[in-house]
């Protein structure tokens, strides 16, 4: 871990054992750790986060829980926090400062964590992820191909929405949920989204974000 935040590029580092949770604590000594979960709940709490990385020089070490779950008890045993994902941890010294989970990793709940703790940058930072856009664009050319009916666009789309836990920008996380909105208000069954074309023209919609998403 050779990255300094002098240099100004956004410190975002896979944690995937407790090994390197420790590193990490040890080498910044204000840093957070991001806890991926399963679901829409990442893609929506990380892209909260994004906007404030781009304002703040805060290291971050992610772990994506499923796959890397040792590393996620370690930082629940260090810490006495229970576990949750999505989870923001705030760091000082490699103590525990502040934590927020799930929907409630909001602006509200970050902004005055950020202003009294943590540096501004002297410049916008990017937040780079591995994450794309790719399998959305697939989905989208099939429908507006004559490839899916409405319904079953509607279907698969919000299905993969639902199960993206990517580190995505809010931008982008804004974006795909455009068209249908969070799953988590349907509340059983997505039965209870209505027609596709409720929302008004379902294929210009679609095309109006595949050109936005590039």
């Amino acid at each position: 871990m050779t990255q300094s935040v002098t240099d100004h590029k956004q410190v975002l580092l896979p944690l995937t054992t407790p090994e390197e949770v420790d590193a990490f604590l040890q080498e910044y000594p204000l840093a957070a750790v991001f806890k991926a979960g399963t679901c829409h709940k990442t893609m929506q709490g990380f892209g909260v986060l994004e906007t404030f990385l781009q304002r703040h020089e805060l290291p971050v070490g992610f772990i994506r829980v499923v796959d890397w779950r040792p590393a996620s008890n370690h930082v629940a045993e260090i810490t006495g926090i229970q576990h949750h994902s999505p989870q923001f941890i705030l760091f000082r010294d490699g103590q525990p400062q502040f934590e927020v989970n799930n929907w409630d990793i909001t602006p509200q709940a970050l902004a005055p964590v950020f202003e009294a703790q943590v540096p501004h940058r002297s410049g916008e930072g990017a937040v780079a992820t591995d994450d794309n856009v790719e399998p959305y664009r697939r989905l989208m050319r099939a429908y507006l191909d004559g490839g899916l009916s409405d319904w079953a666009f509607q279907d698969q789309y919000v299905t993969l929405f639902r199960d993206d836990a990517s580190l995505r920008s809010q931008r982008e996380f804004e974006l795909l949920s455009r068209l249908f909105g969070d799953p988590d208000a349907y509340h059983g069954g997505l039965h209870q989204l209505g027609a596709p074309q409720g929302r008004g023209d379902l294929k210009a919609r679609v095309q109006a974000l595949l050109t936005e998403l590039g």
